[in-house]
């Protein structure tokens, strides 16, 4: 600087000592990512346990400290402005992803981006004002920057502040907090691998590192996965549930029921967000569901049938109730398995000469149906541009006008049909226009969740007494099977205190037994009395009942189903792994969710909905269906692609 003149050199002196001073933006940014994965925990684990701070401090040091390294210095704030705003849009949309969902997101959320914008009431239903407050620094700074501008204004004369390089010493420094955290991290994930439970594991590794570990744990599936070809995995699943005693006296003769329903039509509907306490429910003397009440006393009823879908939420059930397979729970199957020729209802009722259909009122890309009903191999799919679009929510076309079509397309059948129908009218929000409203809600319900939901659900079980009058007009009836089953809970929990919800309704309401209870009604034309069936049930065991009742025998098909025909077992045992974390479980006497693994599990009685504190018997069921659900995943991926 000598060759300056003495002026400017003091200014660039004191602009560079000024510089010196000012506190390094990595610090900053350390502090502020910190803050912002302690608020992430605040959302994700109902509070913030310090010390497991420091899986996410790792995590955080081995990003930023990367970007110090490789940051030109004149591009740093930039650099860490960029960084944070993709940060906080992280946190933000993984916050919003587990209020809706329960369940911590990984990477393989971003395949799913995209249904985003076809869900956007729900989305924006599910936001909090809270989550907001990733973006707060942000609102701040950018303040602060417009009235030091103003204050400044813009041509002021003054020389932009000289940039300091950092010092050799400096970057050594940083390498080796880049190494050590990098260590940390590694650690944080080794420890956190065995763990089954999502929650708990992404609760220990921290939210960054769980997302290393997903990656792990997918790249170590897809190798078990490619060992054994399918005969072969079909044979350890054979081997497998034959150690399990679903009937107490297996007899080799005509199974129950088998052949109730052959060579008629099957109609299956698939109940939107369609929970079983409505089922025989009353406010202030009327019925919530007097359609459904009478086809279960009718036919057939099972009041103990519980959800198992996976990310692929509506689409998953679709997908199970057609294949008996289990969803992996790390992706939509129809976007991850979309690709295959899956085995399914529809290749099978095709061979016994029926007409396959599916029906849903949206465009057949959401959730990619258009690859799932080709992996299933439905005959036709009528979505969107089929219908008239009577603006009943944000889907657009009512369960009316979808039934209205169904019945007209499906009564041009000329063989026997299966027609799915894929309900919409009851989606979250729940939002019924007030001149389709079919009941009146008690003053205490009106402008709560729960109270939309009853007028929600009410209108299901309205449109669905028009398509049975439809039918009986069309003379479809008296040939139909039909089957009828939720494929999710409604209620959202953290809107629905469980006390509230008994004491508004005089029933007793569990956080997670009643909220995963959906209902399964099955009416055979020609049954001379209705059946309440006991027996405990997931939606894997939908299709095994119906083949059965069809007089298919999937013994004979080879077919492997991971479900079970529910009318010929005596007791069952069932995964699920969304919602809730992987080795949760349910068998004819408890719901049982593990905490870091087995033995510091919780055990709740699904009829009395107690707590059950002696589970050291259901050791054997947990083993089993943390096997058989691998066996499930290696199965589905063994699958030929189309």
């Amino acid at each position: 600087m000598s060759y300056l003149p003495i002026g400017q050199r003091r200014e660039l002196l004191a602009l560079n000592e000024s510089n010196k001073r000012r506190i390094p933006l990595f610090y900053i940014a350390i502090v502020v990512f910190v803050v912002k994965m302690a608020l992430l925990r605040h959302f994700l684990f109902s509070g913030i346990d310090w010390p497991r701070l420091a899986a996410d401090l790792s995590a955080v040091l081995v990003i930023l400290s990367l970007v110090e390294l490789i940051t030109p210095a004149k591009l740093k704030a930039y650099a860490y402005g960029g960084l944070n705003l993709i940060f906080s849009l992280l946190l933000f949309s993984s916050a919003v992803y587990f209020e809706h969902f329960g369940s911590v997101p990984t990477y393989t959320a971003l395949y799913e981006l995209h249904q985003v914008t076809k869900i956007q009431s729900s989305v924006e239903s599910t936001i909090k004002f809270s989550h907001y407050l990733f973006f707060a620094d942000i609102v701040i700074a950018l303040v602060i920057w417009i009235v030091a501008l103003v204050l400044r204004g813009r041509s002021d004369g003054r020389r932009p502040a000289a940039v300091v390089s950092a010092a050799p010493m400096y970057r050594v420094v940083i390498t080796v907090v880049l190494i050590a955290s990098f260590a940390l991290s590694a650690r944080f994930i080794q420890l956190g691998l065995p763990i089954a439970n999502e929650l708990v594991e992404a609760e220990q590794e921290g939210f960054l590192n769980y997302q290393v570990s997903a990656v792990i744990k997918a790249e170590r599936d897809d190798s078990i996965a490619s060992e054994g070809n399918t005969d072969e995995i079909v044979k350890e699943v054979n081997d497998l549930q034959s150690t399990y005693p679903y009937k107490d006296n297996p007899q080799s003769g005509t199974p129950a029921y088998f052949g109730a329903a052959e060579g008629k039509n099957v109609i299956i509907i698939q109940m939107e967000a369609f929970q079983n306490f409505p089922i025989h429910l009353k406010l202030g003397g009327q019925e919530v569901t007097p359609v459904l009440n009478e086809l279960a006393g009718e036919g057939l009823y099972f009041p103990h049938i519980f959800q198992q879908i996976g990310q692929g939420n509506t689409s998953d059930a679709e997908f199970m109730s057609n294949t008996s397979i289990y969803p992996t729970a790390k992706i939509a199957m129809s976007t991850g398995y979309g690709d295959r020729a899956i085995p399914s209802l529809p290749r099978l009722l095709q061979k016994f000469g029926y007409d396959t259909n599916t029906f849903h009122v949206n465009d057949v890309t959401f959730w990619d149906r258009n690859k799932l009903y080709a992996a299933l191999d439905f005959n036709h799919y009528y979505d969107k541009p089929n219908y008239k679009n009577d603006h009943f929510n944000s889907f657009g076309a009512s369960d009316e006008e979808l039934y209205r079509v169904a019945v007209e397309k499906l009564s041009a059948d000329k063989q026997p049909f299966y027609g799915q129908f894929i309900t919409v009218s009851s989606h979250f929000p729940f939002e019924v226009p007030a001149d389709r409203a079919k009941m009146t809600l008690p003053d205490n319900l009106k402008g709560t969740q729960l109270g939309s939901y009853l007028l929600a659900v009410n209108y299901t079980d309205y449109a669905i007494g028009m398509l049975i009058d439809k039918l009986k007009a069309n003379g479809m009836w008296d040939d139909t099977v039909l089957v009828l089953y939720g494929d999710h809970f409604g209620l959202q929990p953290n809107d629905n205190d469980p006390d509230q919800v008994s004491k508004a309704l005089g029933i007793k309401y569990d956080p997670k037994v009643s909220r995963f209870n959906i209902p399964l009604i099955i009416h055979v034309p020609g049954a001379k009395e209705g059946k309440v069936v006991e027996q405990v049930g997931g939606q894997l065991d939908i299709m095994p009942t119906v083949a059965n009742m069809l007089g298919i025998s999937l013994q004979q098909e080879k077919f492997t189903a991971f479900g079970h025909d529910l009318m010929n077992i005596d007791r069952n045992v069932f995964g699920m792994r969304y919602y809730l974390p992987t080795g949760s479980f349910f068998n004819n006497d408890i719901l049982f969710v593990p905490g870091q693994g087995f033995d510091d599990g919780t055990a709740v009685n699904i009829k009395t909905l107690e707590p059950v504190t002696d589970i050291s018997t259901y050791r054997k069921d947990y083993d089993y269906i943390m096997k058989l659900m691998t066996l499930s995943d290696r199965y589905v991926k063994s699958l030929p692609k189309r």
